[in-house]
């Protein structure tokens, strides 16, 4: 009797062994983010994780497709939106810790064709004929219903009057960086995307730029989720942080707060 109790004990311990490092699991912080800031933000992840020791799970895709994955109970503890009507739709469906919110970033788009493409140096103003640039081509960019990068390549060619007739001309792609790719594999003749989406991407080249003036304000919130874990408000605080100011503005990023120590 005292045998199997022995025993027991020793299994209890064995197993309780055996459990300590899942109770000691490495803390993940799950990040939910609009695919333009992939190359910036792996590389501000990966400086929080030396720094911490806390890793991340990260889904990079359109703004849109994140905010419904969220409402839809997807678990993510962080939610950056390229544009800030995403942001205000999760709001509303009550997943986001509004008070965590901030704005973070700004951007700017622009125009961009393959980099061994003839076109070149275009003026972006009213009345510049974009079909006629893109010829039996085809145009990439967002799909201007929901992505983003869409809706204001859409807002800006309404504004200077080239919408009407490019239209026709334009193959909607899911997220900005499938919109990038589709021009860098020479599959549409020119594309709408962020300059530091150009930025990153050896092939294509930057043939013009949309005036601020002829799209709403491009800006970047960023919040933590109503299921977010404790740790997420010090990984809030580092994107903050002049560390992440100096990787941001590196890939083009404009920083729209004061940056914290």
């Amino acid at each position: 009797m005292f045998r199997i109790a022995g025993l027991f004990t020793a299994f209890v311990i064995l197993a309780g062994a055996s459990l300590s490092p899942a109770a000691a699991e490495d803390k993940t912080i799950t990040v939910f983010a609009a695919a333009s800031m992939k190359n910036a933000l792996d590389e501000i992840d990966a400086a929080y994780t030396a720094k911490t020791g806390i890793k991340f799970s990260v889904s990079y895709a359109a703004s849109s497709v994140l905010a419904k994955q969220i409402e839809q109970g997807a678990p993510a503890d962080v939610f950056v939106s390229a544009d800030t009507d995403w942001m205000d739709y999760a709001v509303s469906k009550k997943t986001i810790n509004e008070p965590t919110r901030v704005n973070l970033l700004g951007n700017s788009i622009v125009l961009i064709a393959p980099k061994d493409s003839e076109i070149n140096n275009v003026t972006i103003a009213q009345g510049f004929d974009l079909a006629k640039l893109a010829g039996d081509g085809k145009i990439a960019t967002g799909d201007v219903k929901s992505v983003p990068v869409g809706k204001y390549a859409k807002a800006a060619l309404e504004k200077l009057g080239a919408w009407q007739a490019a239209e026709p001309k334009f193959a909607m792609a899911e997220s900005v960086r499938a919109a990038l790719t589709l021009v860098a594999r020479g599959e549409a003749v020119l594309g709408i995307v962020y300059s530091t989406d150009a930025k990153v991407e050896p092939g294509v080249k930057i043939v013009g730029t949309f005036p601020a003036d002829s799209h709403p304000a491009i800006i970047y919130p960023v919040a933590a989720t109503t299921t977010a874990k404790p740790e997420t408000s010090d990984y809030l605080a580092f994107l903050r942080s002049s560390a992440a100011k100096t990787i941001l503005e590196k890939y083009g990023f404009k920083f729209l707060v004061s940056p914290t120590t």
